[in-house]
């Protein structure tokens, strides 16, 4: 390559670089098929081998305490049965990259549950689940007939601030908190803006002891 050529394309690759990034429409088509599959990768594969192949590297669990997934799941070996869930409503944030996914699960044992998942879109277009929480004893929301999926609307450009303790995506029109006590007991919320103010559309609450 000539010198000429070479500066050329080092110029190509910095504009490709400055370029932002694509816009992503919001699908919580994508979310729903994304949860299903995962549902049955564990029924082929195994329950802990399909956490470990769609989980984020910064994944947290909840078993009950709150831990990294990927330190947690790592030669952990898969339970005879898998626990099965489906989703009810999918949430996704105005930029497309964010979405939490609400619904029900059956345990092997025959206890009967409900789980949010936490996805984020990695950068090769895949949802990858960052957020697990399963929870039985309290009362999850009322699950609907049929799958809903639900978009955040933009971030007002008035500069409201997000809720306190909230883990802030790009856009700031999904939020999503998770606090663990030592004693078991931990609160999961999902917030999303509706244009005047955030709505709180997951409120997961479990008490110390409870599983």
């Amino acid at each position: 390559m000539t010198p000429r050529a070479a500066l050329l394309a080092f110029g190509a690759l910095a504009l490709i670089a400055a370029r932002p990034p694509m816009r992503v429409q919001p699908n919580p088509s994508a979310v729903i098929a994304a949860e299903i599959g995962f549902n049955r990768l564990a029924q082929a594969r195994g329950q802990w081998t399909a956490y470990r192949e769609t989980a984020a590297k910064d994944a947290v669990l909840f078993v009950p305490q709150r831990v990294v997934a990927r330190d947690w799941l790592k030669g952990r070996a898969d339970p005879p049965q898998a626990a099965r869930w489906s989703p009810a409503t999918v949430y996704v944030a105005c930029d497309g990259r964010i979405a939490a996914s609400s619904g029900t699960m059956q345990r092997p044992d025959g206890s009967a549950g409900y789980v949010t998942t936490i996805w984020r879109l990695d950068e090769k277009g895949a949802w990858r689940w960052i957020m697990r929480h399963e929870g039985q004893g309290a009362t999850p929301a009322a699950v609907p007939d049929q799958l809903t999926g639900k978009v955040a609307t933009c971030k007002r450009p008035d500069g409201t601030p997000p809720p306190a303790g909230a883990a802030p995506p790009a856009d700031e029109s999904l939020l999503w908190s998770a606090q663990a006590d030592p004693d078991g007991g931990r609160r999961v919320t999902v917030r999303m803006w509706t244009g005047e103010a955030y709505d709180t559309v997951i409120d997961d609450r479990v008490k110390a002891g409870a599983v």
